[in-house]
């Protein structure tokens, strides 16, 4: 039986549609960074950052704050990653996990 490949990477986006993203996070293991991004019918600036905590096929714990002016990722050791809510949005009705993320819970507050 072949080696099961671990995933190269995975994406969580809120926002309202698939076209009205205000938060796309995606981990990309392969290039060690964390690519955040919005979208209103076209990808804004890309957001990157080098603080790649976890790995492939690891357990861990993410946590997504939504503010008016911002959204806030709290990583599993701590680290705190922000993201500017660059549509303005006042409430998310959209919520996708994608690629080599399995969840097991999901709170909201």
């Amino acid at each position: 039986m072949p080696p099961v490949a671990l995933p190269c990477s995975f994406v969580i986006n809120l926002g309202q549609g698939t076209d009205k993203l205000g938060l796309h996070f995606n981990p990309r293991f392969k290039e060690s960074t964390i690519v955040c991004n919005s979208r209103d019918g076209s990808w804004g600036k890309e957001h990157r950052d080098s603080h790649l905590c976890f790995s492939p096929g690891s357990e861990t714990k993410v946590t997504l704050a939504f503010h008016s002016d911002e959204f806030k990722v709290e990583l599993p050791d701590g680290y705190e990653l922000t993201f500017p809510n660059r549509l303005g949005y006042s409430h998310l009705s959209y919520l996708s996990v994608k690629g080599g993320l399995q969840v097991s819970s999901l709170k909201l507050k």
